[in-house]
């Protein structure tokens, strides 16, 4: 799938830098937006899971046995293996693997190559392999933990850059992934700037709020704000 800009621009991902998940998915609700959260793809490492970044989708089908040989490992336009040297720095792979826990869909070495070769996250509704050894490097995998069984166990790798199921979300190449201790949120790409711009909002707001309750507010009337306390945040933020 062609498109002139390879991930979302320098201006939204720096808005989304410090925007939650939850603040996210806020966000999507205001716009009408339920399902938009990866079930099953928890981080690794949670001390490294924070990343936004443009979707690159890998789909992986039900094994046959007259497809998933393991030959087929060494075929470069097979799609597991394509998109290790396919997908563009600064996106993220998404794997479609039909919540299937019996098989690793990735392992450290792969890992590691997408590693060195730029990418932002990993996220799958599967496991991978290697899993201790995965969670202590430097990128970002968010998954349903570890399994031993290599993917061709299972699976079948099918098609690149189509529009797969993640965890039970519909996720579309160039989709804009943010991710963080929580998990994985999936903005539709048109939606992104405004997200990201109210989303920064939000936080700016709810750090307001959480200083009023700590100090004694109570939450009704604070928590959602009603006018007076909208009214005290609107001259705290023009000293701040």
């Amino acid at each position: 799938m062609s498109r002139d800009a390879k991930s979302p621009g320098r201006e939204v991902v720096a808005q989304f830098t410090g925007v939650s998940t939850a603040t996210v998915t806020m966000q999507l609700l205001k716009r009408g937006l339920r399902n938009c959260f990866i079930q099953g793809a928890r981080p690794l490492n949670v001390e490294n899971c924070h990343f936004v970044a443009e979707a690159y989708t890998l789909r992986f089908i039900p094994m046959r046995e007259d497809l998933s040989r393991v030959e087929i490992l060494g075929d470069p336009e097979y799609p597991p293996r394509k998109a290790i040297e396919n997908i563009a720095p600064g996106q993220a792979m998404v794997i479609d693997a039909r919540g299937e826990l019996g098989a690793g869909v990735i392992g450290d070495i792969l890992v590691a190559r997408l590693h060195e070769r730029g990418i932002a996250a990993v996220i799958s509704d599967g496991p991978v392999r290697d899993g201790a050894i995965v969670a202590a490097g430097a990128l970002p995998v968010f998954c349903a933990g570890s399994a031993a069984p290599a993917s061709l166990n299972v699976h079948f790798g099918a098609d690149l850059q189509r529009p797969i199921a993640c965890g039970g979300v519909a996720v579309i190449p160039g989709d804009i992934l943010v991710g963080d201790g929580d998990g994985v949120v999936v903005v539709p790409r048109r939606m992104a700037a405004e997200v990201a711009r109210d989303g920064a909002e939000q936080e700016r707001l709810e750090g307001f709020l959480k200083q009023r309750v700590e100090s004694g507010h109570p939450t009704i009337g604070t928590y959602p704000p009603n006018p007076e306390t909208l009214q005290a945040y609107e001259a705290w933020k023009a000293q701040n």
